[in-house]
């Protein structure tokens, strides 16, 4: 090859190499995450661990309410005092914190439902909201071929009530959820649980809804994904403000607990690592639509961990 060929090719290999890497950017996968972040601890790992991963492109940080029977029987839920509480209030107030900790404030985080849909009784009746208008927006904004990965930490009143409003998108969605309990042995389900008892509606309405992709960890499945609070805070950099959040958010929380699971941690790293989980086509509980959906029945939490604490040791800001 001579010398004034080498001088043509390498601005042809430098534009391939440039192309590449806007096509590797152009394929990452989208990802919206829905938080009931004020109800405990684990909601704030779950989104710096999302907001962290360079594989996944964010489009959205919506808020969840955590309406439960509690709040009109006691003083306190947690630190908040219930009186007059405004539960997805205090969820997109943290939300808020975290994106601007993190830098990442033009990414979406609107404003989620304040409450189930339906009514006590029951009921598929939507609850609008600006999260739900800007999760149709955002589904509807896909190119061709693409889905949108909704991960739900807590109650589905949002992206039930979007796919309620416009049903169409439903078939460009596959939805991740926390919430219920499942024995893989005896295949029986059990919906008593924090998360589809603060919106049974919204989970019966997509466990009937036969386009809706749903996945979903069983708390049964989380349990052992189990973190020491001593560990906890030894292992984070206080001169970096989300790791230093991690801490607080235990310290504020749940201070006298020497263990917990991170239910909703667990969710978001097999969703990124899902080769450290079972997942497994399950039939919808017998009072639902029988439809086959994807259940995790395993996951393994050292490599979870492990994955964790490499990601947030990496956090600069």
């Amino acid at each position: 090859m001579t010398p004034k060929s080498q001088r043509y090719l390498l601005p042809f290999f430098s534009l391939l190499f440039l192309l590449g890497g806007l096509t590797a950017q152009a394929q990452k996968q989208k990802v919206w995450l829905d938080a009931d972040t004020g109800n405990e601890t684990d909601d704030v790992y779950a989104i710096i661990r999302l907001l962290a991963e360079p594989s996944v492109e964010v489009l959205g940080l919506s808020s969840a309410h955590f309406n439960n029977a509690d709040l009109v029987a006691f003083d306190k839920w947690n630190q908040y005092p219930t009186k007059a509480i405004n539960t997805v209030a205090i969820s997109q107030q943290l939300n808020e914190e975290i994106l601007q900790a993190m830098h990442k404030e033009a990414i979406a985080h609107p404003l989620g439902a304040d409450r189930q849909m339906g009514r006590a009784w029951g009921g598929t009746e939507a609850r609008p909201s600006a999260a739900s208008e800007q999760l149709i927006r955002t589904v509807k904004g896909l190119k061709p071929g693409e889905f949108l990965d909704v991960i739900c930490l807590g109650a589905l009143t949002n992206i039930a009530s979007a796919i309620r409003i416009d049903t169409s998108i439903a078939s460009r969605i596959r939805l991740y959820a926390l919430g219920a309990q499942y024995n893989a042995q005896t295949k029986v389900w059990n919906k008593s649980e924090f998360n589809i008892r603060n919106d049974l509606n919204a989970f019966d309405y997509l466990l009937n809804h036969p386009s809706v992709d749903l996945r979903i960890m069983p708390t049964s499945t989380a349990l052992p994904y189990r973190f020491a609070r001593d560990t906890i805070y030894s292992k984070v950099n206080p001169a970096v403000v989300s790791q230093r959040m991690l801490k607080q958010r235990w310290e504020e929380t749940n201070p006298q607990d020497k263990v917990r699971t991170l239910w909703d941690l667990a969710l978001v790293e097999v969703y990124l690592l899902p080769e450290k989980a079972v997942l497994k086509d399950v039939l919808t509980p017998p009072e639902n639509r029988q439809r086959f959906i994807k259940v995790y029945t395993q996951l393994d939490p050292k490599a979870l961990t492990d994955d964790f604490w490499r990601v947030i040791h990496q956090l600069k800001n």
